[in-house]
């Protein structure tokens, strides 16, 4: 144990045997205000006092946290050590490679690389690969599988050696799940008991979604790789005092109102009060009626409303959960002892104060969707089709015609619609039509009420003789196979079967954009046309191109409504008032038709569910089968690297790195590699989802006679930075206004040529030119991916000047060595009167850097007219500038082991 700063362990006796812990009840005996803080900072107090020593942790750390006051914003910096840390492969990978990479350099520097290991147990679950290349029928999930390990063969390669050649490392295999709902019904304990210390669990997860085990009780949030890499390493992780906004939930959902309802008013409601960068905690009687997974599903929807964690403090519903996932009865028992006795438990609410505070009476939660861009973006139910309508004329610029009249060539401003013939069937598609319908995504997933129901949906679909739309791909993706036992226990894996929601695999699929190919016919008709068509999915993110780069509209919602809406096949209806299809007796059927009552759905819940289907399930949870099991993976303390792979290649960030710190130089004549707008995301900056033969990694790829079919995903080759920086920047839809056309397009300011932005990189890096980034409001909204940073900074980035940075990829670009630099006083690109073309001079920074400091920063056009103005430095803290004049927080990790080796 470490030292005990006020003299506050105490010894628990526990199901679990005798333990030590730090006792939240001897500080507020001291004259700590401990019932007055939220739970969640509870947590943070109990995490600086176990891990106090007075060097990473220090006593002003614990006394910050201790004097946290929801009157009064703390902007000093205070530390945090998870317990542990969740990988998925699209960030493992990378998170791995750069493990490897650590080690290849301190054996090039005669170290012993044995002891390069996670300091913190680090689970890997392979999710982020299975792409629904086929669907709609019983051959699906194996031929997706199979192509998946036969795209895939080298990274996990990679996995499989990590897992032996690392301690305190486990890969969970491909199939077995999404890794926040295996997070959420198996790694999560709620409280470890380590070295005969109990305390809360903890996780950072290289995915933004980690939060959703804020429904089981424990503090965890997405980080990128880069800071997940450094907690592995035994660094802390620093962040801002956060302030607590208190969520009060009153009364019950209503009868049709569903988790995913709840949590869409959710999003919109915290986004709309501003949360970001700050800790949400819920509260109030309305959580007693909510199941865990109901909470775990608003957890993990945290990034969408942008703040860290949603915090729902353990309680009986906790204990409920830990007992129907097959949870040790010991454990189970300990959670209760010891959050009670040292006051973790939900009780006292009324003590707690928090910074601001929110009301929510579920009683008035209706059915509804959200889009077509963005999560915050809610439209109810019932007002759908007039909002696609006036989607369709604002932004496509289509006026709506009815259904009946759309079999003729519509003229020009009116919907657009291609009749299609597929063998002896003939059928129309047109603006607004559904080309997904995607049960998918942990969000939803994990959650058996909302997946028994759209079972029941479909079992009620099939009896009236229903179908869905020929032009609609369908798909299934359960975050675990304990959904699949517990549908075909209900007896509803048939129904859904017959509306060919076939499962298609057991991962994160359409929702993080491996929605796989269209239809041919339907793809063709889409492009040919241009038509505005839409998804409809049960999962998170809807941002543009993320689902598939042919769907201009893309809806979050609950998986029932996703087999309403495959079977309707368009948004532009009234689900309520128009039939959504029709019997075998041509008589109409509408959706109230084949909507199950609460009491059903409770009904089935009840008998399908049996604790038994986790604990067989989770037993083999690192076996894998049997490809897993006979894949052949290097041995030995250093990866192999094989120079022809394309794949995983060494790491360039540390290669022949000085063991000595120089002092970081001021920015000089840099100019502008893009000028971009508000609310870039993660989906924008970093590869993701297919590229073709025709872009700078496409021609990579088929130089090193890579054949298209075979080019996978940027997600797949996260462990070749050849690949990554060449695909940064080059999402279809980005748009810089140095350039003409949107796709990863922008100008050398040198040669005036519009040209890709990795080929304009290369001739600024190559004439020793630096480049910055001008920005706009929420730049690096998005999922937490590391190459958002780590691309810009082999393209030779150095520093992105934002009205506002979202909170992870803050951090990334520090963790990176790029520097952050915020507008302050109201001003804006556009108010300086910056056009991009000038040139850039930021200074300051080798006179010596301190957290928020003012940068100044000169830019002077062609004409020599000059715009100076000031900036403040998001460098938060001593050790984010420790992490800056290192190059990045690994390169500091290495060079603290190079001196202690």
């Amino acid at each position: 144990m470490n030292q005990d700063l006020f003299s506050c362990i105490r010894t628990l006796q526990a199901p679990l045997g005798s333990v030590k812990y730090y006792s939240l009840k001897e500080l507020e005996k001291q004259g700590f205000p401990i019932s007055s803080m939220p739970f969640s900072i509870r947590i943070l107090v109990e995490n600086a006092l176990r891990n106090y020593d007075g060097l990473r942790v220090t006593e002003e750390n614990v006394r910050t946290i201790l004097g946290w006051s929801a009157k009064q914003a703390c902007d000093k910096d205070i530390p945090f050590m998870p317990a542990r840390v969740l990988l998925q492969d699209f960030t493992g990978v990378p998170c791995v490679v750069d493990l490897a990479s650590l080690r290849a350099e301190a054996a090039r520097k005669g170290k012993e690389v044995s002891k390069i290991n996670p300091h913190i147990p680090v689970d890997l679950v392979i999710d982020h690969s299975v792409q629904v290349e086929y669907f709609g029928n019983n051959l699906a999930l194996d031929r997706n599988v199979n192509l998946e390990y036969k795209n895939n063969a080298e990274r996990y390669m990679l996995l499989k050696w990590a897992q032996k050649a690392f301690n305190n490392f486990a890969v969970v295999p491909p199939g077995m799940g999404i890794c926040h709902q295996v997070n959420l019904e198996y790694l999560s304990k709620v409280v470890l008991v380590r070295d005969g210390v109990v305390y809360p669990d903890s996780c950072f997860g290289t995915d933004s979604h980690t939060p959703m085990v804020n429904g089981i009780g424990v503090v965890a949030w997405g980080v990128g790789g880069i800071e997940a890499e450094a907690a592995m390493l035994g660094q802390p992780s620093y962040f801002i005092m956060p302030e607590v906004v208190g969520l009060k939930l009153t009364g019950k959902l209503p009868h049709g109102a569903t988790a995913t309802d709840l949590v869409l008013a959710v999003t919109q409601l915290l986004r709309k009060h501003g949360v970001v960068g700050k800790f949400v905690e819920v509260f109030g009687d309305g959580l007693d009626s909510l199941a865990v997974t109901d909470r775990a599903t608003i957890g993990n929807m945290s990034p969408e409303f942008g703040c860290t964690i949603t915090y729902f403090p353990v309680d009986h519903q906790t204990l409920e959960f830990l007992r129907r996932t097959a949870r040790d009865e010991k454990l189970i028992q300990t959670v209760e002892a010891y959050c009670k006795e040292n006051m973790l438990w939900r009780e006292n609410e009324s003590k707690i104060q928090y910074s601001t505070l929110i009301e929510l009476d579920l009683n008035t939660i209706e059915p509804a969707v959200s889009g077509p861009k963005r999560p915050q973006d809610r439209i109810l139910l019932k007002d759908l089709k007039p909002s696609v309508q006036k989607i369709l004329f604002e932004q496509y610029q289509r006026e709506y015609i009815p259904m009946s009249e759309r079999w003729t060539a519509a003229p020009e401003g009116k919907l657009r619609t291609v009749n299609i013939l597929r063998g002896a069937e003939k059928f129309q598609l047109s603006d607004g039509a559904i080309v997904i319908a995607a049960i998918t995504s942990c969000t939803n997933t994990s959650n058996p009420s909302v997946m028994l129901g759209a079972g029941l949906v479909a079992k009620k679909a099939v009896e009236r003789g229903l179908d869905v739309k020929p032009w609609v791909k369908t798909s299934l993706a359960p975050g675990s196979r304990v959904v699949t036992q517990y549908l075909e226990k209900a007896g509803l894996s048939k129904y859904l079967d017959a509306l060919k929601f076939h499962t298609v695999g057991y991962g994160c699929t359409t929702c993080i954009g491996n929605s796989g190919p269209l239809p041919t016919d339907i793809d063709k008709a889409i492009t040919d046309a241009d038509l505005a068509v839409a998804a409809i999915l049960s999962g998170n993110r809807n941002f543009e191109a993320r689902i598939h780069p042919n769907i201009k509209m893309n809806f979050l919602a609950s998986p029932m409504l996703v087999v309403v809406y495959a079977i309707a096949g368009h948004t532009d209806i009234d689900v309520y008032n128009e039939p959504i299809g029709y019997d075998r007796n041509n008589e109409p059927v509408y959706m109230k038709d084949i909507w199950p009552d609460d009491a059903e759905i409770a009904a089935t819940l009840n008998a399908a569910l049996d604790p038994k289907d986790y604990a067989s399930n989770y037993a083999t949870a690192f076996d894998g089968d049997a490809t897993w099991k006979a894949l052949k993976a290097p041995t030995g303390q250093l990866f192999e690297w094989d120079a022809q792979s394309t794949y995983v290649k060494e790491a360039p960030f540390f290669q022949n790195m000085s063991e000595s710190v120089e002092t970081p130089k001021n920015i000089v004549d840099a100019r502008t590699l893009l000028v971009l707008g508000d609310s870039i995301t993660t989906d924008h900056i970093s590869p993701a989802g297919s590229f073709k033969e025709t872009s700078p990694a496409g021609k990579y790829l088929t130089e090193r006679d890579v054949a298209k079919a075979a080019f996978n995903s940027y997600g797949s080759r996260r462990g070749n930075h050849e690949v990554m920086m060449r695909g940064t920047f080059a999402n279809v839809r980005i748009k810089t206004k140095l350039a003409s056309k949107e796709g990863g397009y922008t100008l050398n300011h040198i040669t005036e040529e519009e040209t890709t932005v990795f080929e304009a990189s290369e001739y600024y890096i190559k004439n020793h030119i630096p480049t910055i980034i001008l920005g706009g409001k929420e730049y690096g909204n998005g999922s937490s991916r590391d190459w958002a940073a780590k691309g810009p900074n082999l393209l030779g980035v150095k520093a992105v000047i934002a009205e506002s940075f979202e909170r992870i990829h803050r951090s990334n670009l520090v963790g990176m060595g790029i520097l952050p630099l915020l507008y302050i006083d109201g001003q804006n690109a556009e108010s300086l009167g910056l056009t991009g073309k000038e040139s850039y001079s930021i200074t300051g920074i080798e006179e010596g850097l301190s957290p928020h400091q003012i940068i100044k920063v000169k830019a002077v056009s062609k004409d020599g007219k000059t715009i100076e103005f000031n900036t403040k430095s998001r460098l938060d803290s001593q050790i984010e500038i420790e992490y800056y004049k290192n190059g990045g927080i690994l390169n500091y990790v290495l060079r603290q082991f190079l001196k202690e080796a």
